[in-house]
């Protein structure tokens, strides 16, 4: 009842159609129940009269049933298309509360589940949903209407008759109610497992560079293969459950058929019936097997529409673990100024990666974070912005606990250069303004000089126009690095992090980049992760990451002097190349 009540909650901007979709379907109901009874009437008084009175009324009857003919084309039309166009809409709204539920997600959501899967619940889930929330109540509603419609008139026309067809309805009813159950839970099934083709589809197609560099095209071929056979198990259950489900309900509606013709004889040999009322009854029976009909149809199509909904509800239900808190008041007139106070931090269950970290920054400081891999340093930045949240102590900025600020005004005051830039599939221009969505032309440019990145830009036959690619595959990755420079300078944050940004580059790249990176620094509050120990010698103060916590920090002159951990690593990179 939960789920049923979510879903109605969809119906409610769109009352006035559903409620004109309803009346339409009041409406063709009624005339299906009304034509047996005019051929009644016309039977037993009409044309048992003279020819020429008959002759006579044919047309105005012929004009009435057409005009009744042409309402029921009206109704059904409005039924087919604005019934349809209701529930595309309502599609359109929880597509597009799963794209926001999505957004609110933190990093550790998207840790846990894979993109393929969230994208078959944004597409083909909602798309039967959308058939359900608009064939749904109108197939119950007219299906009602006709049933117990055409039961009451088939009670009035023989009662022993009807009667017997009762009983062998309520035993079609509980063998679809069995058959039922097990449909929901093989659709289900069916959800889940074209969900994993689709992940898997998904990797394999982002990740096709690796997949033909190593030449494992076969291997992927392979992994695809048991996803797709596991999806055709659960098809093939599904259609043998229908199979049983459907061949056993036709046999019910023979053995209706077959009920009404022999007990009919009976009752006109025993003088209880007449032959003209065998004739509407078997009109009747057409008419109450018909919804009988629909609902059957209806059932497959209610179960998947159930089980998608259900999983749409599953993400939407979710809470975000991280959400701005009641009374969260906006972060303004950032100076920069930074606090870590006794933070600790670990990834749901496994061993802590932080363990009571304290540091300082002072507004305009540029502190360098080094240390191995998987010592932390990331983790420590991405709980500035409130990526992860801390498990322990607390992040603050300007004596701000960064918890206790609005999530969009704590990122607004950050930006963030990585060693793995995104570009999105588009324009450099659209990719640079993602910085700042309505900046003008004058400032995009300023932003692509600042970056270094303007003259390569008009050396390309589209300017600022050009596209990019998907990922930026258009791209070296020098100019990706660029143009994510270019989108920082435009969004122009107090607080600056530079996240291994030049790692991955060469040393011509390296340097124009540096020097942006430098020119972006001037005057901002700056958090570098650097493994080349050269790019940070400037820095204010370096500090060295090990074990969860920190080992050792100062100047690049002191640390060296103190011949500790960082003279270690700096020996490493230049041994041989300085004295």
């Amino acid at each position: 009842m939960s789920i049923l009540k979510k879903f109605i909650h969809y119906y409610k901007p769109y009352r006035g159609l559903f409620y004109t979709d309803m009346f339409c379907a009041l409406v063709v109901s009624a005339i299906d129940l009304a034509f047996p009874q005019i051929l009644n009437y016309l039977t037993r008084d009409l044309f048992t009269r003279g020819p020429a009175e008959i002759v006579s009324r044919l047309g105005w009857i012929g004009a009435g049933l057409i005009v009744m003919y042409l309402i029921r084309f009206g109704g059904q039309y409005y039924i087919t298309s604005w019934g349809h166009v209701m529930g595309a809409r309502m599609e359109s709204d929880m597509r597009q509360d799963l794209f926001d539920q999505y957004q609110r997600f933190s990093f550790s959501y998207y840790d846990r589940n894979n993109t393929g899967e969230m994208m078959s619940k944004l597409v083909s889930d909602l798309f039967d949903i959308s058939e359900l929330a608009h064939h749904g109540p109108e197939n119950i509603f007219i299906s009602a209407l006709k049933i117990f419609g055409s039961f009451a008139l088939l009670l009035m026309i023989n009662v022993q008759m009807t009667l017997i067809l009762f009983v062998i309805t309520m035993l079609m009813v509980g063998f679809s109610f069995q058959q039922n159950r097990k449909m929901r839970t093989v659709f289900m099934e069916n959800r889940k497992k074209i969900a994993k083709v689709n992940s898997r589809v998904q990797d394999s197609l982002s990740g096709i560079r690796v997949v033909k560099s190593f030449a494992n095209e076969d291997l992927e071929r392979q992994k695809f293969c048991g996803s797709n056979l596991e999806f055709l198990d659960t098809k093939e259950d599904s259609y043998r459950i229908m199979g049983s489900f459907h061949a056993g309900n036709a046999l019910f509606q023979g053995l209706l058929y077959t009920t009404v013709l022999v007990s009919g004889g009976f009752f006109i040999a025993q003088g209880t019936l007449r032959v003209t009322d065998l004739a509407v009854y078997a009109l009747y029976i057409g008419i109450f097997m018909n919804p009988i009909d629909v609902l059957i149809n209806f059932t497959e199509q209610f179960q998947k529409g159930y089980s998608g909904f259900k999983r749409f509800m599953e993400v939407v239900t979710t809470e975000p673990e991280i959400a701005d808190k009641e009374g969260a008041a906006p972060l303004a007139e950032v100076r920069g100024e930074l606090s870590y106070r006794d933070v600790s931090f670990q990834y749901d269950e496994s061993a802590e990666v932080l363990n009571e970290v304290n540091l300082s920054i002072a507004a305009g400081q540029t502190v360098a974070l080094v240390g191995p891999s998987g010592g932390g340093k990331t983790t420590l930045c991405s709980l500035l912005p409130r990526f992860y949240d801390v498990t322990g102590g607390a992040v603050l900025i300007d004596g701000q606990d960064v918890r206790d600020v609005t999530l969009k005004s704590l990122r607004r005051a950050i930006g963030i250069v990585q060693q793995d830039v995104y570009m999105f599939a588009g324009t450099i221009r659209e990719n640079i303004a993602y910085g700042k969505p309505d900046a003008g032309e004058a400032e995009i440019i300023e932003a692509a000089k600042n970056a270094n990145i303007h003259d390569f830009i008009m050396s390309l036959p589209d300017g600022y126009d050009s596209y990019v690619g998907e990922r930026g595959t258009r791209l070296s990755g020098g100019q990706k690095q660029r143009l994510a420079i270019a989108r920082v300078f435009l969004k122009n944050p107090r607080i600056l992090i530079l996240d291994e940004a030049t790692s991955a580059l060469d040393n011509e790249s390296e340097r124009y980049i540096q020097a942006s990176l430098e020119r972006l620094s001037r005057g901002r509050t700056t958090i570098v992760v650097a493994h080349r120990l050269s790019t940070i010698r400037n820095a204010d103060e370096i500090i060295v990451i090990s074990r969860g916590g920190i080992a050792e920090r100062g100047t690049h002159e002191a640390l060296l002097a103190r011949n500790g951990l960082y003279a270690k690593y700096y020996n490493m990179q230049f041994e041989g190349l300085e004295e």
